[in-house]
């Protein structure tokens, strides 16, 4: 159904001057004042806002009295959503998914949704330009890929952080095409689209932004609100859903979706926002922003991801403690203690990069991390003969990977030869001679030099060859 919609409304495309149709149809717009949940002085919101993981909440006066008491009252459920438009999520999703697992922790169910309908329709927030369609067997593979994600950070937040003296909620992984697929445009309209009125809905700002810009926005980016809050609904009638979290560039979406709720079934039902996450330049960090550090270790890898916290700036440190890890409040405090302490030694960092990459990867991914660290940034040896051959392409991506066989007497100058890290003939022997070439961390300046095992040989069949600063080159030797 929801590609049927989106094929139905991607022949219309709305421009800044349909701003017009404010002067034909009542302009309803819903003004909602929002409050830092710290006025409860305990319990989850409380937690989650002196983390600094709270942005807002809403509607003011319900979610200021009411949804405490609710949360007070016993186990919830609290839902967010990620559309699968890649196949894999990014660091700017983590902090959503760390909000569920706070509400987890503290005994609440929860759901993550994966929008395989609303991927082909696409979310206009925080855009400024409309997506490109996604063939549905490019969504059904991402699908795939994001679930496979959201289990694997779940269970490791069960195995790495949670304390066995509290009762975990439960964990639900949803897919929205479930309840659209057999739904067709009219039905869907008629039945939805009803419930809402066009000048609320031109009124959000992910709408305005983009009705103001040069491209528009087409009707089938408009409509994806609709789906949004009919998402929530559905949870609602069918999980007993009553709390959705998002980025606070989804506020317009929330609000739709309380919206559609209490005009349908006249329940309350609350919306929380989380930050949005930025670079030290002040970039949201999203995958169109040509910036992302990903969640999959295929697109990014454990080493990668640590080293990416790891070389965050000193100012960033403390805030990023407190939103991504599960740390108290204050061991936060002690370990930025320690930093001031010994500034040089960045303990503050180095805690954030290992709790972030043991989340998203486990303890294996953490300990791959740092055999790469170590391996690469401080020449150690024994770390570079721990590393398996994954590890070894994950930290050299752009190196080429020679699998050869050792034949007896192969000299340094035939295994430079035969994995053409360099010219042949005459140049390609001076570049051995003059020192351009390095084998497992060490120069190696004599050409006709004998591999050595446990020098050039390394005990799992390796060797990594770099010509000049940054040629690698990494070799398995097939009968070693």
């Amino acid at each position: 159904m929801a590609a049927s919609i989106a094929r139905f409304f991607s022949h219309v495309s709305w421009h800044g001057s349909c701003i017009i149709f404010k002067n034909t149809l009542p302009c309803i717009t819903l003004r909602y004042m929002f409050h830092r949940s710290a006025t409860t002085q305990s319990g989850i919101l409380f937690s989650l806002n002196k983390r600094g993981i709270l942005k807002d909440a809403f509607p003011e006066n319900a979610a200021q009295d009411q949804l405490p008491q609710l949360l007070q009252s016993g186990c919830q459920t609290v839902y967010c959503g990620f559309d699968p438009t890649a196949d894999s999520l990014h660091v700017g999703n983590l902090l959503a998914i760390v909000g569920l697992l706070h509400f987890r922790s503290a005994g609440h169910n929860v759901i993550a949704l994966i929008g395989g309908a609303t991927a082909q329709i696409g979310d206009p927030s925080g855009k400024t330009s409309e997506r490109e369609q996604l063939p549905s067997g490019v969504v059904e593979d991402n699908t795939r890929a994001i679930r496979e994600s959201l289990q694997r950070i779940f269970t490791n937040h069960e195995l790495n952080f949670h304390n066995d003296s509290k009762k975990l909620g439960t964990v639900t992984l949803l897919n929205n095409l479930a309840w659209y697929k057999d739904w067709n445009v009219v039905a869907f309209l008629s039945e939805v689209g009803r419930r809402f009125r066009m000048g609320t809905l031109l009124s959000r700002h992910s709408v305005q932004s983009r009705l103001k810009s040069a491209e528009g926005m087409s009707l089938t980016e408009f409509s994806y609100q609709l789906f949004q809050a009919y998402d929530f609904y559905h949870l609602n009638q069918n999980h007993n859903c009553k709390i959705q979290l998002g980025g606070r560039d989804q506020l317009g979406n929330l609000m739709s979706g309380h919206e559609f709720i209490h005009k349908v079934t006249g329940q309350d039902v609350y919306g929380l926002t989380i930050p949005l996450v930025t670079s030290s330049a002040g970039d949201k960090l999203g995958k169109t922003a040509g910036n992302a550090v990903w969640l999959n270790r295929d697109k990014t890898s454990p080493f990668d991801l640590y080293q990416f916290f790891l070389r965050q700036p000193d100012n960033s440190v403390e805030w990023y403690l407190k939103l991504f890890t599960f740390l108290p409040l204050a061991e936060v405090e002690r370990v930025m203690e320690q930093q001031r302490q010994e500034p040089g030694k960045r303990p503050a960092h180095k805690r954030l990069a290992a709790e972030i990459t043991k989340l998203v990867h486990g303890k294996e991914g953490l300990e791959s991390a740092k055999r790469c660290t170590n391996a690469l940034y401080h020449s150690n040896l024994q770390a570079l003969e721990q590393m398996s051959d994954a590890e070894l392409q994950e930290l050299f991506r752009e190196a080429p990977f020679h699998e050869l066989l050792l034949e007896p007497g192969t000299t340094v100058l035939d295994a430079c030869r035969r994995a053409e890290a360099i010219p042949q003939g005459a140049k390609g022997y001076r570049m051995v001679s003059e020192g351009a070439v390095w084998i497992n961390h060490s120069k190696t300046d004599s050409p006709e030099q004998v591999l050595i095992p446990g020098q050039h040989l390394l005990a799992n069949g390796l060797s990594l060859l770099r010509v000049g600063k940054k040629n690698f080159h990494i070799i398995k030797w097939l009968n070693l």
